[in-house]
């Protein structure tokens, strides 16, 4: 299995190979990585969660999700690129500061976005007051 650092290294020789830095603006990249995720977001369009459980079985589904993934991780890398932004350090940070919002004791088994976790936090604080 390759690391990111293969894949991002295959990623920037295909892109010069061919000259496109050119045309990867931060701007042009954002818009072609939410082009690639509205394309994923296409393959759940109409069907129920069952439907596309059962979906993940089927070949050509599996190969539709497996290369939309792939464009969603190769435009996120040159975003990154383009943005001078450590992937791996900023996923980590970001994980700290959820687990910081989304404490394990409020948020254990909540869909709940954590500004409501804190308001439900400071009612049940108060209520005991």
């Amino acid at each position: 299995m390759a690391d990111l650092d293969t894949i991002r290294t295959l990623l920037f020789q295909f892109r010069d190979e061919r000259n496109w830095r050119q045309f990867h603006t931060l701007k042009n990249l954002i818009i072609s990585l939410n082009l690639e995720a509205a394309e994923l977001l296409e393959l759940t369009q109409w069907k129920g969660d069952d439907e596309l459980a059962a979906l993940t079985a089927d070949g050509a589904f599996r190969e539709a999700l497996r290369d939309e993934c792939a464009d969603v991780l190769l435009y996120l890398l040159l975003v990154a690129d383009a943005g001078g932004i450590d992937l791996l350090d900023a996923a980590r940070a970001k994980i700290a500061k959820n687990a910081a919002r989304y404490p394990v004791q409020q948020a254990f088994g909540s869909a709940k976005k954590y500004t409501e976790l804190k308001q439900a936090a400071r009612d049940k604080d108060g209520a005991g007051e």
